[in-house]
Parts: C-alpha cells; structure tokens; sequence
C-alpha cells in the first residue's frame, strides 16, 4: 500500500474542490472583462 495512502490529510470530495477553483477564476476574470467595458465605455 502507497504511504500516502495510509495518512489521507483531507477527505473532502475534489469534485468540489475544482468547482471552487473554477467560480474563482471564472469571477476573476468576469471582473476583469466587466472593468475593460465599462472604461470603454466611460471613454467614449
């Protein structure tokens, strides 16, 4: 048996854990695009 398998550190589902990374960078990056268009939009 793997050594890492004998002490897990966490068991939480990772199916969660990637959903969470997704919306973060999914929102970072809506922040961004929603900043560029309202400068664009202020600067026209």
């Amino acid at each position: 048996m793997n050594e890492f398998e004998k002490s897990v550190q966490t068991k939480r589902n990772d199916a969660v854990d990637s959903g969470v990374g997704f919306i973060v960078s999914f929102g970072f990056f809506a922040t961004l695009f929603i900043l560029a268009t309202v400068i664009k939009l202020i600067g026209s």
